[in-house]
């Protein structure tokens, strides 16, 4: 990277950050640099998160995205992308949200869980990763995009801290080894309305290959998962447009349900 290219990371992050204030879309970075790498998406989105952390915000987990065959195709890739989740995108369960702070949002639902001890290294396995864990919840991830439009690469997505715009969460629960994610079956429902299903199988083949995934990749920069941080694992599902007036609900047959009014 020269002097120039850290010029334009920074020039991005700034556009990135006033088009989310202003409410007002920016081109997507692949239409001036079509051979944008992942690399340096990653460095736009840590630019971005560095500042608002400066302006007050606090960093209290991590999301994997496009983690579910639905998400890949939906994309157009075959990997997943992770964001940083900050204290100012979560919402509680049953909170409400105005529909009007954000651009063109979507909603997904999600495995997520509570780490109780640290969780880093080259090479975690699921047992590692389950041992982390001290709880899980369902979760509402509600996405945007700070583009003109979805029609948008990974590399994109991950320039805009994956495209993460608030994180609803359900109430936790202590991880019960005898749980098998895999299974778990999510319903989401829109006024009522049954709209989407998946199960904890459709995320890499078990939500908590999420977590080693984020950990491992973490690493590689010399950071980790940290005690008490959150981690979202991925949709089960394609995501669906998040309609004003309506309450989005999901639920499954272990943990307990998570909803979100949208005004």
């Amino acid at each position: 990277m020269d002097e120039r290219d850290d010029r334009w990371i920074a020039t991005t992050a700034s556009a990135l950050l006033a088009a989310e204030y202003e409410r007002a879309p920016i081109d997507a970075p692949t239409l001036r640099r079509p051979d944008l790498s992942m690399e340096t998406a990653y460095r736009i989105q840590a630019a971005t998160v560095e500042r608002r952390i400066a302006a007050g915000a606090r960093v209290v987990g991590h999301k994997a995205g496009v983690t579910s065959t639905a998400m890949q195709n939906q994309m157009g890739v075959d990997e997943p992308d992770s964001g940083v989740l900050l204290d100012d995108m979560l919402l509680p369960s049953g909170g409400a949200l105005a529909r009007s702070v954000l651009m063109q949002p979507r909603v997904e639902a999600e495995i997520a869980f509570r780490l109780g001890s640290d969780l880093t290294g080259p090479h975690v396995d699921l047992d590692e990763a389950r041992a982390a864990v001290e709880e899980v919840f369902l979760a509402l991830e509600v996405i945007d995009t700070r583009f003109t439009g979805w029609r948008i690469t990974v590399a994109d997505s991950i320039a805009d801290n994956a495209s993460c715009a608030r994180v609803v969460t359900g109430p936790m629960v202590p991880l019960d080894t005898a749980l098998d994610l895999k299974a778990e079956a999510l319903v989401v429902s829109i006024n009522g309305n049954a709209v989407a299903t998946g199960q904890g199988c459709a995320v890499l083949g078990n939500p908590l290959c999420a977590v080693v995934w984020i950990a491992e990749r973490l690493h590689r920069f010399g950071n980790g998962l940290r005690a008490g941080q959150l981690v979202l694992a991925g949709a089960v599902h394609a995501s669906l447009p998040l309609p004003a007036r309506s309450t989005v609900r999901v639920r499954s047959s272990h943990l307990p349900p998570v909803e979100l009014h949208v005004r």
